[in-house]
């Protein structure tokens, strides 16, 4: 598992108003910052990916959020 800091490549701005954690929305430009250890991870990882908290766990297209309470959703923007 690579960790690499997104915050070096992209710019995020939070989605507003922010969405319900029971229904996550998901895309390639959308990302999810976990509230408790500030790691960012794609909300469609297609290598595997996780925050250092184990809060967000995923790849292959796909992410588990283990309390969608914790999680801030975000966009990504290529500096």
């Amino acid at each position: 598992m690579l960790n690499i800091d997104m915050r070096k490549i992209y710019n995020f701005y939070p989605i507003e108003p922010r969405p319900d954690p029971a229904a996550l929305p998901t895309g390639g430009d959308v990302y999810y910052e976990c509230l408790d250890c500030q790691v960012v991870v794609n909300s469609v990882p297609h290598i595997k990916a996780a925050c250092a908290c184990g809060n967000l766990q995923g790849g292959g297209g796909s992410l588990a959020v283990k309390d969608p309470a914790r999680v801030r959703v975000v966009k990504g923007k290529l500096k």
